[in-house]
C-alpha cells in the first residue's frame, strides 16, 4: 500500500492544476487579504493577518483534498485503472485508505506554504505550542474533504466530477467563513455554517491561535463528518467496482 501512496503523491505533484490551484492561489489570496486587512486586530486580540492565515490555510487544504481526489479518481475509473486495482491484493478499504493518506500528504504544502508566507512576509508570530497544535489539527482536519472528493470521483464521470468538486470547494469555502466572516453573513447562511465541516475546521484553527486550544464541539463535528463521508467513499467505490 505504501508504494501506491507514493505513486499517487508523485503523480499529483507533477500536476500543474494541483500546483496552481492548491499551492499558489491560497498564498496569493493570503498576501492580498493580509495586505488589505492585516493591520487590524480581531475581537480576541489576535492580529487579523494571523486569522487570515488560518482561513487561507483551511481553503488551501480544502482545495488540495478535493482536487487531489475527485477528478483524478474519476479519470482513473474511466481509463480502466480501477479494473487494474481489482486484480491486486489491495482490498476496497485499503484502496480508499491509501487515497486518503495520499490526499492528506498533498494537503501539507498548502498549509505549510501559507503559514510560511505569513511568517516570512507578514511577520506573524505564534508560540511553539500554538504552531504544534495548529499544523497537525489543520492537517488531520482535512480528512472529511478528502473523503468527499473520493465519493464524488467514484459516482461521477470526470467532467461532471470537476464541476461538482469546484462548486463544492467554493461552496464550502464561502459557507464555512473562509472568505467572508460568518458574522456578516445573512441569517440563513449563519444558520447553515455550523453544520458543514469547513466552519468547525477553520474555527478550530482560529481557536488555537487565540490560545484556547481545540474546541471539543469542533473536533466532534469534524470527526463525525470524517466517519460519514469515509463510509460514503467506501460505499461509492464498491458501487463503482461492481459497475466496472
Amino acid at each position: 500500500m505504501s508504494n501506491y501512496v507514493r505513486i499517487e503523491v508523485l503523480r499529483m505533484l507533477r500536476n500543474k492544476r494541483y500546483v496552481i490551484l492548491v499551492v499558489a492561489i491560497p498564498v496569493v489570496f493570503y498576501l492580498l487579504f493580509s495586505n488589505l486587512y492585516g493591520g487590524q486586530a480581531s475581537a480576541d486580540g489576535v492580529q487579523v493577518k494571523a486569522v487570515i492565515m488560518v482561513s487561507m490555510s483551511a481553503y488551501g487544504a480544502l482545495a488540495a483534498s478535493l482536487m487531489s481526489t475527485a477528478v483524478p479518481w474519476a479519470q482513473e475509473r474511466r481509463s480502466g485503472w480501477l479494473r487494474q486495482l481489482q486484480i491486486t491484493p489491495l482490498s476496497n478499504w485499503m484502496i480508499i485508505a491509501a487515497k486518503l493518506v495520499a490526499s492528506l500528504l498533498l494537503v501539507l504544502p498548502a498549509i505549510v506554504l501559507v503559514c510560511a508566507a505569513a511568517v516570512i512576509i507578514q511577520g506573524v508570530s505564534l508560540t511553539p505550542a500554538q504552531w504544534a497544535g495548529l499544523i497537525p489539527a489543520m492537517w488531520v482536519g482535512a480528512l472529511p474533504f478528502a473523503a468527499l472528493g473520493l465519493t464524488i470521483g467514484s459516482l461521477l464521470p470526470p467532467d461532471t466530477a470537476q464541476s461538482v468538486s469546484m462548486l463544492g470547494m467554493f461552496g464550502l469555502a464561502i459557507l464555512g467563513g473562509l472568505w467572508i466572516p460568518v458574522d456578516v453573513m445573512p441569517s440563513a447562511m449563519k444558520a447553515i455554517a455550523p453544520a458543514i465541516p469547513s466552519f468547525p475546521y477553520a474555527d478550530m484553527g482560529q481557536s488555537i491561535i487565540a490560545g484556547h486550544g481545540v474546541p471539543v464541539p469542533d473536533a466532534l463535528t469534524i470527526a463525525a463528518w470524517a466517519v460519514v463521508l469515509g463510509a460514503a467513499a467506501v460505499f461509492a467505490h464498491r458501487r463503482a467496482t461492481v459497475r466496472a
